[in-house]
């Protein structure tokens, strides 16, 4: 009997990177995991493993990085001192699990496609790895082709082709377009930040016309349709899905899921300015 030979696995390591460098990577979030268990520095380097020096270093560069410390140390005392796991620190590698979780199974779905397509287009498919390697905090990131460059000696409007019928609208510097050296035809990935979308109510404006998106007067709309909702007492994340496997997401104040009657399923359109998309190329 034959045995059936099953598809290659797909798999990859997230990174959070900021501004300033890494910030939480495979090793840091297992080092922050073994520092929670074990209550100490050494024994948690060891773990993982990895040098007691570069333990210290990955957890104050973490510190640093991060708004409220995830690492705490105390020393002496009757217990003799120790390394915990801050509940800020706590979050962040439960997020960052979840994140991943995410990630591999789009990795999945990406394997299983190719894997039932005898005629898959391979250069397509090198294409796509290189975008998904790019690393970044930015929740939404479009991949695309510049369409044109515009503007004076200090400031330029970049359209972005998304596809045939997607553009998207970026404000950068006319350094950053010759440092990055965008053309017409150089492929790049926009990266937007969740708080910077807005999500507004989806309209018709004419009877009888496609479903539009207000204001008007924002270049960048993106009229979906609500798939996922994470609530929370202050703010919450809603992902669109905007059509053609793309989708945006926002974290809006509670006020406005109630303002939009927003429910999964509900149309509604993301709005984010220009000047708030930075640009990166894939090299």
């Amino acid at each position: 009997m034959a045995t059936r030979r099953q598809s290659p696995r797909l798999t990859g390591r997230l990174e959070v990177s900021t501004e300033l460098g890494s910030f939480l990577g495979d090793t840091r979030v297992r080092l922050l995991e073994a520092i929670d268990a074990h209550g100490s520095i050494s024994q948690a380097a060891r773990h993982v493993p990895i040098s007691y020096k570069a333990a210290w270093d990955a957890v104050d560069a973490m510190n640093n990085l991060a708004e409220r410390a995830l690492v705490e140390s105390s020393t002496g005392g009757r217990a003799g001192g120790g390394t915990r796991l801050t509940e800020h620190g706590r979050r962040v590698v439960a997020m960052y699990r979840a994140v991943e979780a995410e990630y591999q199974t789009a990795l999945d779905r990406l394997a299983g496609r190719y894997a039932t397509d005898a005629a898959a287009d391979m250069p397509a498919f090198r294409k796509l790895l290189r975008r998904m390697a790019v690393r970044s905090s930015a929740r939404n990131q479009f991949a695309g082709t510049v369409a044109g460059v515009h503007g004076g000696p200090v400031d330029c409007v970049v359209h972005v082709a998304l596809d045939a019928a997607t553009t998207l609208v970026a404000s950068v510097t006319r350094a950053s377009v010759q440092t990055l050296g965008l053309v017409v035809g150089s492929e790049v990935v926009a990266l937007v930040k969740a708080p910077a979308v807005a999500l507004v109510a989806a309209t018709d404006p004419v009877a009888g016309t496609a479903p539009a998106c207000a204001p008007a007067s924002a270049p960048n709309r993106f009229r979906g349709a609500v798939e996922r909702i994470v609530d929370s007492p202050v703010n919450a994340e809603v992902t669109l899905a905007l059509g053609g496997g793309r989708t945006a997401t926002a974290v809006v104040p509670r006020a406005t899921l109630r303002a939009l009657r927003l429910k999964l399923g509900a149309p509604a359109c993301a709005v984010f300015p220009p000047s708030s998309v930075i640009l990166a190329v894939l090299d």
